[in-house]
């Protein structure tokens, strides 16, 4: 009896841990390639660079869904954190782009030229 129950407890462990649905996922690690913060990232948004105001440091984009902050796909104005970002894009380019909401503005983080 007890070697059946080992036989059994045997089956049991090795079918569990060699069960696909139980094994690690595989997550892409940041390197040389595909650095973190890049526009690979899946929490950038796709959007449309409608205007530049550089003088103001504020950009319109015409944007997808955000999920980060739970915003629906829309045209709006954005600050943005660095008005380096500014000299790098101009109306017409397709951007990824990270936001965070500061106090009532919504303040671009991160923006890159879509391929």
């Amino acid at each position: 009896m007890k070697t059946r129950l080992q036989q059994f407890l045997a089956v049991i462990a090795l079918a569990v841990t060699t069960s696909p649905a139980l094994a690690t996922s595989h997550t892409t690690q940041p390197s040389a390639s595909n650095p973190v913060g890049s526009a690979e990232d899946a929490d950038m948004t796709n959007a449309e660079v409608r205007k530049v105001d550089k003088e103001s440091k504020k950009l319109t984009l015409k944007h997808a869904a955000i999920k980060s902050l739970d915003m629906p796909g829309m045209t709006m104005v954005f600050q943005v954190g660095d008005a380096a970002f500014l000299d790098k894009i101009q109306a017409g380019d397709k951007v990824k782009f990270k936001a965070k909401k500061e106090g009532n503005a919504f303040v671009i983080t991160e923006i890159v030229r879509a391929n």
